[in-house]
């Protein structure tokens, strides 16, 4: 399912869920040092001036980002930068070609405030739900750590955690109770918005 916005709702102060997956079904991560790759280029074009980090959560096929554009540079730029250099650098390293990503960047705009902090529990819990650990502090390929205190990482925007918790444990037991409400919050980020009159000219970037 593909969900993409228009160029115009990417203005300074709104949300978006970022994410994409491989083509094919591939690994985007074959490595440890694949997973360190991917964020160390995405590092080297981030800047917290232009863009604030919520959450995000790398898998091994596909990864997800909880984001606010911050100034008027819109967001896709950073992402389409860094991930052309991360799909370079995966096909030589792996001698293939072709396309790395299963199409363009797929984005949603959140329109809904109250479904913040459950849009970052559901990209936390994601390794939890596809079984790759059963203790989500072991799956150190998203900021979840930063969340409850036990990391200090450069992805990471702490403006919602200040406005909406007393301290990182709240968050920590947040997580215990939102896993019940994964499939909803699912259901909401991958839902297909009205489609726009045939005729309009379609602006997606």
């Amino acid at each position: 399912m593909k969900l993409r916005c228009k160029k115009e709702e990417f203005v300074k102060d709104k949300l978006f869920h970022i994410y994409n997956h491989s083509v094919y079904e591939i690994d985007l991560f074959y490595e440890e040092d694949d997973y360190h790759y991917f964020l160390s280029k995405l590092k080297k074009n981030f800047k917290s001036c232009e863009l604030g980090i919520f959450s995000y959560c790398l898998m091994p096929n596909h990864f997800h980002f909880c984001v606010k554009q911050k100034s008027d540079k819109p967001i896709y730029e950073i992402f389409n930068k860094f991930l052309t250099s991360y799909a370079l650098h995966f096909n030589h390293k792996y001698k293939r070609k072709g396309k790395v990503f299963c199409g363009k960047l797929q984005h949603k705009k959140i329109n809904n405030d109250e479904y913040l902090l459950k849009i970052c529990s559901y990209i936390h819990l994601n390794p939890l739900k596809a079984g790759l650990v059963k203790d989500l502090c072991k799956w150190k390929f998203s900021n979840y750590l930063e969340w409850i205190g036990e990391r200090e990482g450069v992805l990471f925007d702490d403006e919602l955690l200040k406005d909406n918790f007393e301290s990182h444990n709240y968050y920590r037991e947040l997580i215990e109770y939102k896993e019940k409400e994964f499939n909803e919050i699912e259901d909401y980020l991958f839902s297909i918005p009205n489609k726009a009159p045939k005729d309009k000219k379609d602006s997606t970037l």
